[in-house]
Order: structure tokens, then sequence, then C-alpha cells
């Protein structure tokens, strides 16, 4: 993610801003990718905090306006934890939008967000036709934790959760491609299999054995509806912590030259082996803070080949290129 310019002073904006050091009221346009110092502010600027832009005075941005479910405001916390899951939502979004994704210029189908909290059972995340349903609840950090180690994850957030489902609603619109399915199955296998079934066998017998040389995530393993999401969920991480690191002002000899944009990448090798570098050495910085890593994983050939995959679907399908 990148950094921003203060439109009406010295400085810099970070993407959640809803003002400056001096207190200026500014809202992020998604689509100049800048802070503006002026209204019209999304209607959901008081109830949420959003702090992007609207098309007119009282009407949602671009990001709340996908939301056709919001949650139970009667439900202990739902309101919090769903200002967090829509921060969230935007992040991910705009990082989708550096490769046009979910813009104006997308001649597809946005996605559409069912955002519920949890009264007395759990929400199911997921998606089908375009909705993703998404559980508020996972944004707190206690609730997250402790399915986090009940499911044995190296890592769960808001943020993982949303480029998750959101790839997922990504892989339907590229199935809607001639192009796309044939070699979706030739690097993923046949996603025709009973997904039922699969998750079943998975949660009852867990990953094979030689899960780390084919799959990034065991639960990657249980369908290639779920390799596929773990997959791109995993480039949308590498590219933008490699975007984030290089907007921070950071350096690295991998890094090709000054002004290197990873979303511009053409060369997915290149994107992966930089990235992969970069979460090694803020890994090491991590612990020095006695830290989970920032990012947990192994990179194997075949992983390598997927994210490669994915990356260029991701970075041309969305104006159908």
């Amino acid at each position: 993610m990148r950094v921003f310019t203060n439109p009406v002073g010295s400085g810099s904006l970070w993407f959640d801003n809803l003002a400056t050091a001096d207190g200026t009221p500014v809202a992020y346009d998604p689509q100049a990718r800048a802070f503006l110092p002026m209204p019209p502010f999304c209607i959901n600027r008081d109830v949420i905090g959003c702090n992007w832009i609207a098309p007119r005075q009282g009407a949602f941005c671009r990001s709340c306006a996908m939301t056709a479910l919001a949650p139970d405001p009667d439900i202990p916390d739902a309101m919090p934890n769903w200002a967090l899951t829509e921060a969230a939502k935007r992040w991910t979004l705009d990082n989708l939008g550096r490769w046009h994704w979910f813009r104006p210029e997308d001649p597809g189908v946005k996605p559409v967000f069912h955002m519920l909290a949890e009264g007395l059972t759990p929400v199911m995340m997921g998606h089908a036709q375009g909705v993703v349903t998404i559980s508020v609840a996972e944004a707190d950090p206690v609730v997250r934790t402790a399915r986090r180690q009940q499911l044995a994850e190296p890592y769960r957030t808001m943020i993982g959760h949303m480029r998750h489902e959101i790839s997922h609603m990504l892989w339907w619109r590229l199935s809607l491609r001639s192009d796309f399915l044939d070699a979706f199955r030739a690097m993923f296998g046949d996603e025709r299999e009973d997904y039922t079934s699969a998750l079943q066998m998975h949660y009852e017998q867990g990953p094979p054995a030689d899960w780390t040389q084919r799959y990034l995530t065991t639960y990657a393993s249980a369908h290639p509806h779920e390799d596929w999401a773990e997959t791109a969920a995993h480039l949308l991480h590498l590219t933008d912590i490699t975007d984030s690191f290089i907007a921070s002002g950071l350096s690295s000899p991998m890094l090709p030259h000054s002004g290197w944009d990873p979303y511009s990448e053409t060369d997915a090798d290149r994107l992966i082996q930089i990235a992969a570098s970069l979460t090694v050495g803020v890994n090491h910085v991590n612990r020095s803070m006695g830290l989970s890593d920032l990012y947990p994983f192994v990179l194997s050939d075949v992983a390598r080949r997927k994210l490669a995959f994915v990356h260029e679907w991701l970075r041309r399908g969305a104006q159908g290129l």
C-alpha cells in the first residue's frame, strides 16, 4: 500500500486516515488514488469511520455501496467489528484496483457483500455467484485467535479473509471466460469434484503427507477452489508486502531499481522472488520483538508456479485482456 501526500500541507497520510496531523478532514479518492480535503464524504463516515469520498452528498462510497447487508447493530460489538471489517475491504479493493479490478473501467460484475454479525450461531464465510459473505465477528482479535488456534492456522486476519473470499469471486468472474477453465484445471485440478465431500474428507483426515510440496497451506489441499483462493490471496499478500515495503522508504538489493512498482511487474517469477526475500528479512525483524512471523509460509516450486499462474490472470483479467 502506498503512503500518500498530504493535500493541504507537509507530511504524509496513511490509507486509513480521516484527517491530517493538524486535524483537517480528508477523504480518499480511489479513482485518483489520492486524498482530498473536501466533501462529498461517504455517508458511512460518521457510522463506521469510512474515509472514502462519495459520488455525491449523502451517498455511499464505492466500497460501502458494495455492502448489501450490514450487521444487526443490536448484536454486541457488531458496529465496531463492522467498521474494522469494512476497513479491511477497502484495503483489499484498493489493492485489486491496481490491476483495475472493480473500478469503473472494469466491465465485469462487481462483488456484493453480506456483512453479518454472529448471534447465537457462527456465520459461515464464503462466496456464491458474486456474493461474498463475511463474519464481522472475526474482526475481534480474541475470536480470531481462538479460531486460528482451533484450526491450527499460522495466519488469520480480516484482510486475509477478504483476500481469500474475494479471490473466490475473482475465480467466478474468470470462469465466465472461454479461455480460463482448461488452463485452471491443468494447474489446480478439476473444480467439479464434489466440494462438500472434499471438505468433509479434509477435516476428517487432514492434508496429504506431502502437502508442503504442492500447496501453500493445509486448507489449500482440500479442493481446487480453495487452492485457487489461498494462492490468489497469497499473491495479494506478497505483492502488497513488497509495495508497502517500498512505499515506506525501505530498500533492498533485491529491488530492480528505485521507483519499481510491484503491481506493474509483468515477470511473476521476479516479483515472487523479491517478495519472498523481503518476507525473510521482515520475519527476522518481527522475531526481535518476540512477535510471530509476518509471513509464516514456505514457497515450494509448485506453489510458485501456481502463484505465477494467478498473477498472469489477475493482471489481465479485469479488462478482458
